[in-house]
């Protein structure tokens, strides 16, 4: 198993891709915290199936990552339960769709606060702790659109490229504790936020992608896998990796 004794922070774990990279780091035998806010009751039945199929430590925490206070108290309590963090996934996210001209600043400020202050947070009070023991691996969910655009989608991309951004300047950062840094860019996923956005919308995309689909979060979960491995993601820091169904070739 590729995370045997690994212990893990999964935020987002409820749904998506967040759910299926922690069933995937289960699976490979890391024990896991399992980062919830407003599904408690999908998180629960994650934890009982990962309990009941591969037996690693588990145990849900419950926490809005936007908040400063939450984020403090999850990574101490993660801590304190699996005694350290090796591994730090930032998966939780939203999506919403509305053009420029009509978004409200409650709406871009909740889609900064969530996707990219989240991620900022959740990944400033892990880093002491990697930092003492000079080993840890994060790894954020980014996309692809960070990269191309998409339309109605202008403070989703911003937050999403934030996180492309931060995540080359701290891989640069802390590169020297033997900690890495690097985020996953997937394509559109079939999952719960994409069932918000615009049916043309969604129809033209598939119609660009080289892989005429869309993804599934299990088929981004082994991205995830990869780079938390030993040796496998030993060398990738300050990098995107992109499973986006040829939607963008870098």
């Amino acid at each position: 198993m590729k995370l045997k004794n690994k212990k893990a922070l999964v935020t987002g774990s409820a749904s998506g891709i967040g759910r299926a990279i922690a069933l995937a780091y289960a699976k490979e035998g890391a024990d896991l915290a399992l980062n919830y806010f407003d599904r408690k009751e999908d998180a629960q039945q994650l934890k009982e199936l990962i309990d009941k199929e591969y037996g690693v430590k588990t145990f849900l925490v419950e926490a809005n990552i936007s908040d400063e206070s939450q984020v403090q108290k999850m990574v101490d309590k993660t801590i304190e339960e699996l005694g350290s963090i090796d591994i730090l996934v930032n998966a939780a996210g939203i999506l919403t769709q509305v053009p420029m001209e009509k978004m409200d600043i409650n709406v871009w400020d909740q889609m900064i606060n969530i996707n990219l202050r989240g991620t900022f947070l959740c990944t400033r009070f892990v880093l002491p702790h990697m930092i003492e023991k000079r080993n840890g691996r994060i790894i954020s969910i980014a996309s692809q659109l960070a990269q191309i655009g998409g339309v109605e989608l202008t403070h989703y991309c911003a937050a999403k490229a934030g996180i492309i951004g931060m995540t080359k300047s701290l891989a640069r950062e802390v590169g020297e504790f033997g900690i890495t840094v690097n985020c996953i860019a997937p394509g559109t996923i079939e999952t719960d936020l994409i069932k918000g956005l615009d049916e043309n919308w969604k129809q033209q995309k598939q119609k660009e992608l080289v892989i005429s689909r869309f993804g599934k979060p299990e088929e981004v979960a082994p991205s995830a896998v990869f780079l938390a491995s030993d040796p496998d993601g030993n060398l990738y820091t300050g990098q995107t990796l992109g499973p986006n169904m040829g939607d963008v070739m870098l």
